[in-house]
């Protein structure tokens, strides 16, 4: 960005630009290519057509056509794509010979190009030159025979002419290159759509030795499952296990014959099969099998049967777990998830009793945090489940004197222990833990948790004495000031509530003191209508801090109260407010303080009161300054700051800034009328050695955004707090 020039300054220096960060908005190469996509910049539009009115023409064009192939061709040898063109075009001038002559020349370039050997024979076989196609797919998988396109179309022209014996005799000749399994049964496809069964059961003999896939045993059985052969397919299946023995056992061939047996209804041998693999395939690999085993199961067997095989399989899997890291906790959860969900009682207390004896290896919390979830899990279990009262009491205490105390503790499991006694109907043993609790180890949520409890009761007494000890404890914490205060209001006694905001007030730390301070005057104004009492902690409030909120909730507190005299007391707060933000220099809070106070003024309807406060607004003008970034960088940063009527006086350079602006307004008008005039008075200037206006040095001299914006780059710290 750079400054209007007012005269001709061809004869100076190029402007530099100061600001050499980059942009905040970046145009990527996909936005160039999407507006060029949209604007069609880059359209060629289609060429001509040609007309040829004899034979002579005609051939004109094709030898300049054929001149411009060969050029090209002898520019690049190696692009097929020229080749592929130019046999393209051939085949389009129906001369088949000079296509064929190009192709041919095309191999004796790259002869191992795929496409070409493809575009060749395609052209042969749309002509259908079916021996010049034949000798095209020969010579192709001759020379590349580990591409299974050229089989698969060499075979399907083959079929498709009616030769079956050359399409089987093709895929014999790829058959001993030994393709993937998907070429084997494009074979076996092709004999068992022309009825040859028993070349289809000769081809999966092969396969399964080339392929020694279970996969392909299972796709053998389900073949001769389809033509009804239930023998076969059961042989197949029991040669697969022979085959791959105890060392490769699969999985999915063992559920495949589990399968194939339920779908002819041998239920026993199913089971015997899904056992048989159960306990000789690893257990990390037989989550499958047992998902088969447990539907079959569900299907055609007992349930407490299938029921009792998962637990086992599960109860097994999670001590492995926990034999391997003790210290697992989520494995110990569940394992006891497990054993809650089986009705085990006495496992289940003896999974419980392992768990819990597994303690953190140090007395950090953050090592407890899980940890002591297995006591609070084993005190509900015996509580709830077992219903043994005594057994619960008994995991709680013993909890509770695990826990190192002296480092850190767990209000958590205090609280419990005071519900359950609670629950059973011993509040004296709940007060004792709570208050124990208290003395060796108070903390926030104990005294909460404490003082929740003695509500629930209705002894307000205690929970007076709680919040005494609470307030002792941390007298910092306003909330607590507040919820004592309001318990007091609530039982009635508006003298004690006052007393204890006065006390909150008077403290010397606070963490949050506008909540305590809120709290205070909504309880004098809105509770009671105190309104003198409710100024008064303003005006207290006002002397601690200066913050313009402060003084706007004043201000409206004051129009609130609704007498005669309210607006006059909520003007004269708004004023002496601006008086104090104007003194202590605060602009941005000054100006938040002026736009509350047109807001009430507009409210009130009183039109000079409203221009009065319009005539206070500042003006907003940008400004520079320098700035060093953390790693050394000097550079200049905007900011605007603000600029009050009352201010303008003290300013030194607003009157260079509204002249800056005046001669600018001025400078656009006799453009507009006569560009050729003004540029010829800024010729004479220069030449004269008169000023064209303000200084060209972007340090000092002010840039005029527009009527009402103004940016200076400031050069010094006086320059800068002006």
């Amino acid at each position: 960005e750079t400054f209007p020039n007012m005269a001709d300054n061809r004869g100076s220096k190029v402007a530099k630009v100061k600001n050499k960060h980059a942009a905040p908005v970046q145009i990527t190469a996909e936005q160039l290519l999407r507006e060029a996509k949209e604007r069609m910049l880059e359209y060629i539009p289609p060429p001509p057509k040609v007309k040829f009115h004899d034979q002579e023409e005609l051939n004109e064009y094709r030898l300049q056509k054929r001149r411009s192939f060969e050029d090209g061709i002898r520019r690049n040898r190696g692009a097929i794509g020229n080749w592929i063109k130019y046999a393209a075009w051939e085949d389009s001038q129906n001369e088949l010979d000079r296509a064929r002559s190009v192709y041919e020349r095309a191999l004796d370039v790259d002869h191992r190009n795929i496409t070409l050997w493809l575009k060749y024979a395609e052209f042969e076989m749309k002509h259908r030159q079916i021996n010049h196609a034949r000798n095209v797919w020969d010579r192709a998988v001759a020379i590349l025979p580990r591409v299974p396109q050229f089989w698969f179309k060499y075979s399907y022209m083959e079929e498709m002419v009616g030769n079956i014996a050359g399409a089987r005799q093709i895929f014999e000749r790829w058959m001993e290159w030994r393709p993937d399994e998907q070429a084997w049964y494009q074979y076996i496809n092709m004999e068992q759509r022309y009825s040859e069964l028993d070349r289809c059961r000769a081809i999966f003999e092969r396969l399964i030795l080339v392929h020694m896939d279970p996969k392909n045993w299972i796709k053998y059985a389900k073949f001769e499952i389809k033509l009804g052969q239930v023998l076969k397919a059961r042989t197949i299946y029991e040669r697969a296990m022979e085959f791959f023995g105890e060392e490769h056992m699969d999985p999915a061939l063992y559920i495949a014959f589990a399968k194939f047996e339920e779908s002819q209804k041998e239920y026993e041998r199913a089971r015997v099969i899904y056992k048989y693999a159960l306990d000789r395939i690893p257990k990390a690999q037989s989550q499958e099998l047992f998902e088969s085993y447990t539907v079959f199961e569900k299907k055609f067997g007992n349930r407490a049967g299938v029921e009792d095989v998962i637990t086992s399989k599960r109860r097994f899997q999670y001590e492995e777990e926990v034999k391997e890291n003790p210290l697992n906790y989520d494995a110990w959860f569940d394992y006891l998830r497990l054993c809650e969900a089986d009705l085990a009682v006495d496992a289940t207390r003896d999974v419980y009793e392992r768990a819990v004896a597994n303690t953190p290896p140090a007395a950090e919390k953050k090592l407890w945090r899980r940890y002591i979830y297995l006591w609070i899990y084993y005190a509900v279990f015996e509580e709830l489940v077992v219903e043994d009262a005594s057994k619960a009491r008994e995991v709680y205490k013993a909890c509770l004197r695990l826990i190192p105390h002296q480092k850190f503790t767990f209000a958590k499991i205090w609280l419990l222990y005071a519900n359950f006694e609670i629950r059973q109907k011993d509040v004296s043993a709940a007060r004792k833990a709570l208050g124990a609790a208290l003395g060796k180890c108070p903390k926030e949520k104990l005294f909460k948790g404490y003082i929740q409890l003695e509500l629930q009761l209705r002894d307000f007494d205690r929970c007076r004495t709680l919040y005494g000890k609470y307030l002792e404890f941390n007298p910092a914490n306003c909330a607590t000031w507040t919820k004592f205060a309001e318990l007091e209001t609530e039982l009635g006694d508006i003298e004690r509530a006052r007393a204890i905001y006065e006390l909150a007030v008077n403290q010397p730390l606070l963490d949050m003191p506008e909540v305590l301070w809120k709290s205070f005057i909504d309880f004098e104004f809105e509770l009671l209508g105190e309104f003198d009492r409710a100024r008064e902690l303003y005006q207290r409030l006002l002397e601690k801090t200066n913050n313009v909120k402060v003084w706007i909730s004043f201000a409206q507190f004051e129009a609130a109260v609704g007498d005669d005299d309210a607006v006059r007391r909520a003007r004269s707060t708004f004023s002496k407010a601006d008086q104090e933000m104007k003194v202590q220099g605060l602009k941005a809070e000054r100006l938040l303080l002026l736009e509350a106070w047109l807001a009430f003024e507009e409210g009130t309807g009183d039109e000079a009161a409203v221009a009065a406060v319009k005539a206070k607004m500042p003006r907003r003008i940008k400004k520079r300054r320098e700035v060093e970034t953390e790693d050394g960088v000097q550079g200049l940063e905007e900011y605007y700051d603000y600029i009050y009527p009352d201010e303008e006086a003290s300013a030194p350079n607003m009157k260079l800034i509204e002249r800056a602006m005046m001669w600018k307004k001025m400078q656009a008008a006799k453009a507009a009328a006569d560009p050729l005039s003004l540029l010829a008075a800024g010729e004479g200037a220069a030449a004269d050695g008169a000023p064209s206006g303000p200084a060209e040095d972007e340090e000092s001299a002010p840039r005029v955004k527009d009527d009402d914006e103004v940016s200076v780059a400031s050069t010094s710290s006086e320059e800068e707090d002006d």
